[in-house]
């Protein structure tokens, strides 16, 4: 049986300790009301996604699970709008969120939209002044 084109592959997964640490200390972040938003240029030709959602946000795990899997769905639907190449790290903003699917997909976008021009100018700033970024950032 071929794959579902609603799948969300492991290939789009940013799963490594590695990967995250390097999207905490070298991507740019930008904040709303459901979700903050880490972006850092992967190397790839495809955005991935990480999924931050701890114990601050739900301390019952039914309840983060649902929050992972709203986030997820987010992601899922709007990667045609974000931009390729990209690590995108969502982490729960608030205590007891409650997402709703539209909202959260919506700010999305935009936040990816805000912290991708903030990375892109943050490494023109450095190449600029003669700092050398190793590897992707």
């Amino acid at each position: 049986m071929p794959p579902s084109r609603l799948s969300f592959p492991k290939a789009a997964r940013v799963k490594s300790k590695n990967d995250f640490a390097r999207a905490y200390g070298r991507g740019n972040r930008a904040r709303g009301t459901w979700l903050t938003v880490c972006v850092v240029l992967n190397g790839l030709d495809h955005t991935r996604l990480g999924l931050s959602v701890g114990k601050r946000v739900w301390k019952s795990a039914v309840r983060r699970n649902r929050v992972r899997r709203v986030f997820r769905e987010a992601f899922r639907t709007s990667l045609p709008d974000l931009p390729p190449g990209l690590d995108v790290i969502l982490i729960g903003s608030v205590p007891r969120i409650e997402p709703s699917m539209p909202a959260v997909r919506d700010e999305l976008v935009g936040l990816v939209a805000k912290a991708h021009a903030r990375h892109l100018a943050r490494l023109a700033g450095e190449a600029a002044s003669g700092e050398a970024a190793p590897g992707p950032s």
